[in-house]
């Protein structure tokens, strides 16, 4: 990680080494945090930060979601995510809200705990690498399922939630491929570890509906270009079977951005290689955040 000069925490910039807590902070222990990825990127009229409010929103409402009151307000938090970007002096980063409980109070109850926020930002190349999103990445189906609905809130980005993610990711990464694809508790493709999944058959594009994975906000995004670009796109349930036999398969994600998978399972998808939807979608997706699409221009806040 490469470290910037500020962390903003509870209102205040603070030197990125004396960004402390105690080792008894509640969500420590718990995983009760929830959390936000967020990018921002260099355009034509400075760094611009995609769909912050859409991000924040969803990080309020995450914290909604487990009974966790924020210390700040939705604006609040905006503001802090673009004065992290401001004061470090980036161009380009990746940027990270999380609210939190803080040291003063043990146990699972959070009644009593207190609501701590903080807000870093740092350069993050692409999650998956450049050479991921050029040729595209191998992936496994996981043998860990994702969460059912009604055993972990699953439309809160919780920091406990993510433990799945890391089991899921690691047993991937240990077999030689670079991400894992996680199925639901009915055996269902979900979505990857940290990303939402697409695939392409018969040039329809297909992807899970956000009942069994996290209703992201790239996934939100790429829907409405492929719309925009007379794609036909929907909402449906398939199986890892299906993913062996697509045209094209591809993942979303603030970190991941748009990344092709070229195999699954040691099965090669389509020629192997990006597809012409995937490359389509991916090639508008990077034109847009980078300001380059005036039609989508409210998707992005300026850093001034």
């Amino acid at each position: 990680m490469e470290e910037t000069d500020f962390i903003w925490m509870d209102g205040k910039m603070v030197p990125w080494k004396d960004a402390r807590i105690h080792v008894l902070t509640h969500t420590l222990h718990y995983g009760t945090g929830v959390f936000e990825g967020i990018r921002c990127y260099e355009t034509p009229k400075g760094p611009a930060i995609f769909r912050l409010k859409d991000h924040i929103k969803r990080l309020v409402q995450s914290a909604h979601i487990v009974q966790m009151k924020p210390n700040f307000t939705q604006k609040q938090y905006e503001d802090a995510c673009k004065q992290v970007v401001r004061e470090n002096k980036l161009k380009e980063c990746y940027i990270r809200p999380i609210i939190y409980y803080g040291y003063g109070q043990m146990g699972l109850a959070t009644g009593k705990c207190v609501t701590n926020s903080a807000v870093a930002a740092w350069p993050w190349g692409s999650y998956l690498g450049e050479e991921g999103i050029k040729n595209g990445i191998r992936a496994k189906i996981s043998s860990y399922s994702r969460h059912s609905v009604n055993a972990m809130m699953t439309k809160s980005k919780t920091t406990g939630n993510y433990v799945n993610s890391t089991l899921a990711k690691m047993e991937a990464l240990n077999a030689g491929y670079e991400e894992a694809i996680m199925l639901d508790p009915l055996g269902y493709v979900s979505e990857c570890t940290g990303e939402n999944i697409f695939i392409v058959r018969d040039n329809e594009l297909i992807t899970p509906p956000a009942i069994n994975a996290l209703e992201g906000i790239t996934r939100k995004s790429i829907m409405q270009v492929a719309l925009d670009e007379g794609i036909k796109i929907r909402e449906q349930l398939f199986t890892r079977d299906q993913l062996y036999i697509a045209d094209e398969v591809f993942l979303t994600g603030t970190a991941a951005e748009v990344t092709p998978i070229r195999s699954v399972d040691d099965r090669i998808i389509g020629e192997g290689k990006p597809g012409p939807i995937t490359k389509k979608l991916q090639a508008k997706f990077y034109d847009i955040i980078h300001g380059k699409e005036k039609k989508y221009d409210a998707w992005l806040d300026y850093v001034k």
